[in-house]
């Protein structure tokens, strides 16, 4: 069985989700200890347990540990099933998170998967569901992937009932290296059970941003009703997003023009992917082989997600500091 010290590196969830993501892909037992136990409150939350069972149920695993607070599991993968599946996060749990998890494996099912999901799509600290679809989706597309998410209602922090509904087809990863790709940004603007003003003013804010620093854009907006109330942007080219989402009392401009600057920052080094992404194509990158991209700076969630995969697959990343930015890659 093999151990992973929970604590590593960026010691939350993310070394969680790549474990067990690469555990089920190689069908190694694994034993994981320590859970986020430099956090404020150690152990496993309610998101990382529905991510965990969610996996058990797709490779019908043994799996021991798994309750609130734990700071130890164990988890023993058999074979993964294909077929449909329905999953309800509860509250605002993140939805792309969750996916995040599973990603991985659903390539090596026996046949299709569709899967539902309830939850959070725009919350905070995960990426939004319009980044997933326009820039997560984008990447692996290169990879040869075969998966497509469809959104289905907006959930926000912190009563959720978003929705999205996916779809994954079998299929065999080949390398990728990424370059730099020049595009008119693209972006949604969106908001739920607020006035239609609020994604208007946030578009705005983010074009006038965007064309200041000499970009240009194409911003759309949304307004809608839904279970949850909330507001957010994100904005995409390429291989590289930004996004913002909406708290009370913060103006719609700040929204916008936050979102803005993000994007703004990822593009002014020239590299080819952002840091979130980054940190996101490791696991496919040593599954596919022979893979490269350039970054603005290694994040402790790539760095962390690097020893990660290189303790269950035959591979070693190397990096490079090169012009002022970082070439991360694989053979």
């Amino acid at each position: 069985m093999l151990e992973i010290d929970g604590s590593y590196g960026e010691g939350g969830g993310q070394l969680l989700r790549t474990a067990i993501a690469l555990s089920t892909v190689t069908g190694k037992e694994i034993r994981v200890t320590n859970i986020r136990k430099n956090r404020p409150n150690p152990g496993l939350k309610p998101q990382h347990l529905k991510a965990l069972e969610t996996a058990a149920r797709i490779c019908e695993a043994q799996i021991s540990g798994l309750f609130p607070g734990s700071t130890e599991f164990s988890f023993v993968p058999m074979e993964i099933r294909g077929g449909k599946y329905d999953v309800d996060i509860g509250t605002a749990g993140s939805i792309t998170l969750l996916l995040q998890c599973i990603m991985p494996a659903l390539l090596f099912a026996k046949e299709k998967i569709e899967i539902t999901v309830k939850g959070g799509t725009d919350v905070a600290w995960s990426p939004t569901i319009h980044y997933l679809q326009h820039v997560t989706f984008r990447a692996l597309e290169r990879f040869g992937y075969s998966g497509s998410v469809t959104l289905k209602e907006h959930g926000y922090y912190p009563k959720g009932g978003g929705k999205v509904s996916a779809l994954f087809k079998p299929c065999r990863l080949r390398g990728f290296h990424f370059l730099k790709e020049e595009e008119e940004i693209r972006g949604i603007s969106h908001a739920s059970n607020l006035p239609a003003h609020v994604p208007v003013r946030q578009a705005e804010a983010a074009s006038a941003r965007l064309t200041e620093a000499g970009y240009l854009s194409q911003i759309e907006t949304q307004s809608f009703e839904a279970f949850s109330t909330g507001s957010g942007i994100t904005l995409w080219t390429g291989y590289i997003g930004g996004s913002a989402l909406g708290e009370r009392g913060l103006p719609a401009e700040k929204v916008g023009k936050r979102a803005a600057d993000e994007i703004i920052t990822e593009l002014r080094v020239g590299a080819s992917v952002d840091t979130h992404l980054a940190d996101q194509l490791i696991p496919y990158m040593a599954l596919a082989g022979n893979s490269s991209y350039t970054v603005r700076e290694i994040s402790l969630h790539a760095a962390t997600n690097i020893w990660v995969t290189e303790q269950f697959l035959d591979v070693k990343f190397r990096i490079e500091e090169k012009e002022g930015l970082f070439e991360v890659s694989v053979n």
